[in-house]
C-alpha cells in the first residue's frame, strides 16, 4: 500500500503552498479543523465528494509525523 503521506502535496501555486490533499485546492489544515469542529469523517466526505476516506486519513498520519519531527530531538 502506498504511503497514505504521499496523498499531500506542497506547491506553491495552490493554496500559497500550504499542505493540500493532491488534486485538491483542500488544505490539511482545513480537514484537521473540520474534524476539531466536530465534523464527522461521513459528514466530510459528504460535503466535499471529490475527497476519499484515505485522503482524511493522509491528513492525520501527515499531522502526526510532522508533530513527531516538531517534537523529536
Amino acid at each position: 500500500m502506498p504511503n497514505l503521506c504521499d496523498r499531500i502535496i506542497l506547491n506553491p501555486e495552490i493554496r500559497s503552498g500550504k499542505p493540500t490533499i493532491r488534486g485538491t485546492r483542500i488544505t490539511v489544515t482545513d480537514i484537521l479543523e473540520y474534524l476539531a469542529g466536530g465534523m464527522s469523517e461521513k459528514d466530510i466526505l459528504a460535503d466535499f465528494p471529490d475527497l476519499s476516506l484515505e485522503d482524511i486519513r493522509a491528513v492525520l498520519a501527515f499531522a502526526a509525523e510532522r508533530e513527531r519531527r516538531l517534537f523529536s530531538v
